[in-house]
């Protein structure tokens, strides 16, 4: 694969990508959290996964403008959208099942 690419692109997408999962595990709990709580949390967690997605999205573009390179906002887009992926699994499979028995579930009145 000589001559496709120096290996400056290769840095600047491997930084970038692993910034994009520093901001998402910066603003988010695990996708398993997510899967566990989702009956009765979605909407806030989700929310936390929407606006890491912009933090990490703007902190990529900011990067290609700096670079003067795409790979900065390829590599953080390829992990944001992995982890996007699989926080919406998350979400989908923990309103579709319910949580384990040693999650305890939230209500407006506290933990019960």
């Amino acid at each position: 694969m000589a001559g496709l690419s120096s290996g400056r692109d290769g840095l600047a997408f491997g930084i970038y990508a692993a910034l994009g999962y520093d901001v998402m595990s910066a603003t988010n709990s695990s996708p398993q959290t997510t899967e566990m709580f989702a009956s009765d949390r979605s909407a806030t967690l989700m929310k936390w996964v929407h606006l890491g997605g912009i933090q990490g999205l703007a902190l990529g573009l900011f990067g290609s403008y700096l670079e003067k390179s795409v790979w900065p906002m390829i590599g953080v887009t390829v992990a944001m959208g992995i982890m996007y992926v699989e926080y919406k699994h998350a979400d989908a499979s923990g309103k579709a099942n319910p949580p384990p028995s040693a999650a305890t579930p939230y209500t407006p009145d506290g933990y019960h």
